[in-house]
């Protein structure tokens, strides 16, 4: 794209769906693994449909409304039809528990949340904490008995009937600088960080996606609807008229047999996933498959093997932020090699290497990656309700990433360390202050920190290093087994090991945190999994 066209409004997601409902009614985009198929005209009137029905319990424009849904086609329906209202969708992580779902919830100050039936318990077990939640919608629950809540229930079947899938009156006219979302990111000094995403962002995260599928193509959609990456794979196979195969999660068991059996020749498959694939035993047959590309992030090691184990193409890369969009991408499949990020997106942005008062380093050097845009409402427009936190960000007029990066000559780009305390395991971004938080809700730990410790599948897992009270006989076991039924799955730690004081600055009293992650595992860390801890899903 030139950098001079500007974004428009039919670029923008519910326009290119009205505009495939229209141009290609019937035309199958999208094919659930649970034997569902849907074409352009029936996703494009179920988008209606739920923006009729959200209206219809006063949903208004500029409004929060929450969802907790999984990967699903009703998921994205939502969004879609919440955009026709003028709305903002915020979605929730489905894994969110406890103190973590109320906070988020309560944070957002909506009035409504969307969830499915089988997560309404666990809502239930903190709706006296949210005063401003109104109505819950319980979407899959014709045969199940709702509890009584604060708030009042409705079933989605029943919110839906008799709703015509028709743009709604007054119906609101999405616009690049909309706010389309609300995506949680890590909190680092702090608590998790609702981001204001808008459409113009939205679409700049897709655009990477020209020059990597292609007509005829098919891509696999398994990602969260929660973070960027769902909605982008879903906005960008709508946007190049790719169809797609979604999956609710990601399955190492079935991944090929759904490569195989939908055809889908390409995926997007993050480091993790794509060492667990690689460690799978070899089988006979592993190049009989449809897939010829894949995105991935970071770059792995084993990308090579990977790719010609399976007889793939090759690979895209990117790197990128739910605050900025992707920066970085690779050209095509060309990898300049397999540490770089790739190059700048210089027709969205522009990107400087800084030292810790903002002035360019040297090619070579290691600074902090700082970001700006050419175009309007390609980046974040704040922290909801958190305007401290948007003006730290924003600095200089320049978005402050908290990421360590060096450019080579050739102007390739390199993710070195986060300067941040986020922890990053197998695709979630935690926030080490709100582990934190929960392990210091035991009553023998005294203080705690939480770091991020190297994992064998790539990214981090988390670790946790604790001061128990004094007197205290509380061993990892126990504090883990206390911590799982209370705090997210994904959160929760895998390495425990008790000191008897944390490393922290002299004037300030904060922990040093650098020091903990450099001094790593010893023999004094407990490993859960070598323990055998199983975590219910």
């Amino acid at each position: 794209m030139d950098s001079m066209t500007w974004i428009q409004r039919n670029d923008l997601l519910p326009h290119i769906l009205r505009r495939r409902a229209e141009e290609s009614p019937d035309r199958v985009y999208l094919r659930h693994v649970d034997g569902t198929s849907l074409t352009y005209r029936e996703s494009y009137e179920a988008s209606l449909l739920w923006a009729n029905a959200l209206r219809g319990v006063g949903v208004t424009a500029g409004e929060n409304v929450l969802s907790l849904l999984p990967n699903s086609p009703d998921s994205y329906h939502i969004w879609v039809g919440l955009s026709w209202l003028g709305a903002v969708e915020v979605s929730l992580s489905p894994d969110y528990r406890g103190r973590m779902l109320s906070y988020t919830i309560g944070t957002a100050d909506a009035k409504l949340l969307i969830v499915p039936a089988h997560l309404l318990g666990r809502v239930g077990e903190v709706t006296d904490e949210l005063p401003s939640l109104r109505t819950i919608i319980v979407v899959g629950s014709d045969d199940v008995s709702l509890p009584t809540l604060p708030q009042r229930l409705i079933r989605s079947a029943d919110l839906c009937s008799g709703v015509a899938p028709s743009l709604p009156a007054g119906v609101h006219e999405p616009a690049p600088w909309d706010v389309c979302c609300m995506i949680w990111t890590s909190g680092t000094t702090g608590p998790s960080k609702g981001v204001l995403v808008p459409w113009a962002e939205m679409y700049s995260f897709c655009h990477v996606l020209s020059g990597v599928v292609e007509n005829g193509d098919k891509t696999y959609h398994f990602l969260p609807p929660h973070h960027n990456s769902g909605k982008v794979l879903y906005y960008g196979a709508v946007l190049h008229d790719i169809p797609m195969v979604m999956r609710e999660t990601f399955s190492v068991s079935r991944f090929w047999s759904d490569v195989r059996d939908y055809e889908v020749s390409h995926a997007v498959l993050f480091e993790p996933m794509l060492r667990m694939l690689l460690n799978a035993a070899p089988q006979a047959d592993d190049v009989d498959n449809s897939l010829r590309r894949i995105g991935t992030a970071p770059v792995s090691d084993h990308l090579p093997d990977f790719l010609r184990r399976f007889g793939l193409e090759g690979a895209n890369t990117f790197y990128g932020m739910t605050e900025v969009g992707l920066p970085f991408a690779s050209d095509g499949i060309d990898l300049a090699n397999l540490d770089s990020c790739g190059a700048l997106r210089d027709d969205f942005y522009e990107v400087r290497v800084v030292d810790d008062h903002d002035y360019p380093v040297a090619p070579g050097q290691v600074g902090e990656l700082i970001i700006r845009s050419h175009h309007p409402w390609i980046m974040n427009v704040g922290y909801y309700g958190m305007a401290d936190r948007t003006a730290g960000a924003w600095l200089n007029g320049w978005f402050h990433t908290g990421d360590a990066f060096r450019v080579d000559e050739a102007g390739n780009y390199y993710f070195v360390d986060r300067l941040k305390d986020a922890i990053r395991r197998r695709g979630e971004n935690i926030s080490s202050f709100e582990v934190e938080a929960y392990v210091n809700e035991h009553p023998d730990v005294a203080a705690t920190a939480a770091v991020a410790a190297p994992s064998e599948l790539g990214e981090d897992e988390v670790k946790v290093v604790v001061v128990r009270v004094d007197g205290s006989k509380l061993t990892p076991a126990q504090l883990v087994n206390w911590l799982i039924p209370r705090m997210p799955r994904f959160m929760l730690p895998r390495f425990v090991e008790f000191v008897d004081d944390l490393p922290r600055t002299e004037a300030t009293f904060r922990t040093r945190k650098v020091e903990l992650r450099e001094r790593g595992n010893s023999s004094y860390t407990w490993d859960s999994e070598a323990a055998g801890v199983v975590v219910p899903r």
